[in-house]
């Protein structure tokens, strides 16, 4: 089978026993870099040397086939270079190639930057998206952010020490400058560090310069205010257009945070009355997906 193992982000005391275990246990190693998988092992104490093909970005495409073909008659055990297979890191092409060979994947739990910036960030966690390294081109990474000015959830990106700065004004410009934030540098290190703010207040310290791991944590769009008028506006909209009052009802609910039952029975009792004058003003807020 395949294994996915998490590997410590930082502090080498996060390594599982289980990490441990296997590592000890292994034939075969795919390796982001078999380099730091190298200096790993020895950093652990594990005196195992198993075999360690590199497995990154450039190859993936190209070794899955041979690498899932491999874990037929071996385990083969899969490390980034740290934090989550898989995660922003290689192991996805190789675990697709893997499920549609019926070949087993499992995985060893541990350490990922993404979830353990989300936990100390002090933003909400019931709900969020990764949303990966944002565009290098500020053009590129201004269109990115634009397309998420509506996100209600929070959002986590990796980013560069030497594009921070740029990469929180450009949250300013898109999100606004009051969007809250929260970078997260050198979690599990010796000079772990969170900083929380609006973006535009953390533009000057980032443009002082900054190093090491960066994960940065946006908070998500507020509730859009809507009034009962403008969402019974609003689903008129959508009735008009086919869908039935039932359902009009409940995906402006959904999108708005009004009651279903309130939407309903006033747009019902709507169709009763004559038309005002002057329609309510509908304004420019997320349709319901």
């Amino acid at each position: 089978m395949i294994i996915l193992a998490a590997t410590p982000i930082g502090n080498l005391k996060d390594a599982s026993v289980r990490l441990v275990e296997t590592l000890e246990a292994a034939e075969v190693v795919a390796a982001e870099d078999t380099r730091v998988t190298a200096k790993l092992l020895r950093a652990l104490g594990v005196e195992n040397r198993p075999r360690l093909i590199a497995l990154h970005d450039h190859n993936e495409r190209e070794k899955a086939a041979e690498l899932v073909e491999l874990a037929r008659s071996t385990d083969l055990v899969v490390l980034s270079d740290a934090g989550m297979p898989t995660v922003s890191d290689p192991g996805f092409h190789l675990v697709q190639a893997a499920v549609a060979a019926g070949v087993d994947v499992t995985i060893i739990p541990g350490p990922s930057a993404v979830v353990s910036a989300l936990a100390v960030s002090g933003l909400p966690t019931d709900r969020f998206t990764f949303e990966g390294f944002l565009p290098r081109k500020q053009g590129e990474r201004l269109s990115a952010l634009g397309d998420l000015v509506r996100e209600r959830r929070t959002m986590v990106f990796f980013e560069s020490p030497n594009r921070l700065a740029a990469s929180l004004a450009d949250v300013a410009t898109a999100l606004g400058d009051d969007r809250v934030v929260a970078v997260c540098r050198e979690l599990t290190k010796l000079y772990e560090e969170v900083k929380r703010g609006s973006a535009a207040s953390l533009v000057p310290w980032a443009s002082e310069g900054v190093k090491g791991e960066i994960v940065l944590v946006v908070a998500g769009a507020g509730a859009l205010e809507v009034t009962l008028a403008v969402g019974v506006a609003q689903v008129q909209e959508l009735v008009s257009d086919g869908t039935r009052l039932k359902d009009a009802a409940a995906a402006i609910a959904d999108a708005t945070g009004l009651s279903k039952r309130d939407l309903y029975e006033a747009a019902l009792a709507s169709r009763t009355r004559p038309a005002a004058s002057t329609p309510p003003q509908v304004p420019d807020f997320p349709q319901p997906r």
